[in-house]
């Protein structure tokens, strides 16, 4: 079920735009973290049981995966009197992350989605049947979704961010203590590298 136009709502007299809303400073810490995590030990544990793929191939690939993840989380969301877009800086390439910009006169509702984890996902839904992800995981949400029904007469009192804060500090205490055990596997990979 789509959430539609409401009744029409009066003008909001206080300017809600231009604004801009980043990716939050916590999921964007924590997801790099994560990532690190993962796979600084990699290179070391290479070299060290002697794999097939050169230590040094390694840690180029896991550099560019890094690069391309800080592209992803260099989303914003802009807006301004006629539009919203999404866009990403000049030096994340068209090809790797494009944005989209739809004016306010263009969205005909707000349409939920469940995910595959079972969270709730929005899509704007314009006058000609595109489809448009609601950003959901920046900083201020509560005013973007504001701005949104002021602008656009939807109701947005139902949206609610797809992942809470405490999720993400959960996920960044694991992600901390992960990384103590990394500091432990390359401290032991090395000395084991010595030792042969």
């Amino acid at each position: 079920m789509s959430v539609s136009h409401s009744e029409p709502q009066p003008t909001n007299p206080l300017p809600v735009v231009p604004q801009t809303f980043r990716i939050s400073p916590l999921i964007r810490l924590t997801l790099l973290l994560f990532y690190m995590a993962l796979t600084v030990p990699l290179p070391f544990l290479a070299k060290t049981t002697a794999a097939p793929v050169p230590p040094l191939w390694l840690a180029v690939g896991l550099g560019l995966g890094a690069i391309a993840l800080y592209a992803a989380l260099s989303e914003q969301v802009m807006l301004t009197e006629d539009r919203i877009q999404v866009s990403y800086p000049r030096w994340v390439p068209d090809l790797w992350r494009k944005g989209w910009s739809l004016s306010w006169a263009e969205i005909a509702a707000l349409k939920p989605r469940s995910t595959g984890q079972g969270g709730i996902v929005y899509y704007f839904l314009t006058q000609t049947g595109e489809a448009r992800l609601l950003p959901m995981r920046v900083a201020g949400f509560s005013r973007l979704v504001n701005a949104v029904q002021a602008k656009t007469g939807i109701d947005t009192t139902d949206v609610r961010p797809l992942s809470q804060p405490w999720m993400y500090l959960i996920l960044l205490g694991l992600t901390l203590l992960l990384l103590l055990i990394d500091g432990w596997t390359i401290w032991t990979a090395t000395s084991v590298g010595m030792l042969l």
